[in-house]
C-alpha cells in the first residue's frame, strides 16, 4: 500500500432495495408530470389571450379589462348567440362590464367573455 491508500476509508457497496427503485422512478414520474403540467398552462394562457383578442374585436372593448364583482350562475343557460356566455348553475364568472339593460358581461373559469343576463346571476 502507498501513503494516500493508507488513510482511505473503504466504504461497502450499498444494494438498493427494489421497492425503493421502484418509489424512486414513480418521484421520477411525478417530477416529468410537473414539466407537462407548466406546458399546458402555457396552452391556457395562450388559449385565453385568444379569448380576450376575440373579445375585444367583437364588443369593440377598448378599456382595461378589470373585474367589477364575482357571480355564481343559478341556473343552466345555453347561449343564443355567439356572444352570449353559455353558463351552468353554480358557475363561477367574473364580471367585467355593466352595460345598458338586463345584461353584463362575464369571463368564466376558461376564459371565454360574453353576456349574461342579471336574473340568471347571484351575487354575493
Amino acid at each position: 500500500r502507498g501513503k494516500d491508500e493508507k488513510y482511505k476509508v473503504r466504504m461497502p457497496k450499498l444494494w438498493m432495495v427494489r421497492e425503493y427503485k421502484d418509489k424512486r422512478k414513480s418521484i421520477d414520474d411525478v417530477e416529468r408530470n410537473i414539466f407537462k403540467f407548466k406546458k399546458s398552462s402555457e396552452e391556457k394562457s395562450k388559449k385565453m389571450e385568444k379569448e380576450e383578442k376575440f373579445f375585444r374585436e367583437t364588443f369593440m372593448y377598448e378599456k382595461e379589462i378589470r373585474v367589477l364583482a364575482t357571480a355564481t350562475a343559478e341556473c343552466s343557460v345555453p347561449s343564443q348567440r355567439r356572444v352570449d356566455l353559455p353558463v351552468t348553475a353554480g358557475e363561477q364568472l367574473d364580471v367585467i362590464d355593466a352595460v345598458q339593460g338586463h345584461a353584463v358581461i362575464c369571463r368564466n373559469s376558461q376564459g371565454r367573455y360574453g353576456y349574461v343576463l342579471v336574473e340568471h346571476l347571484n351575487f354575493r
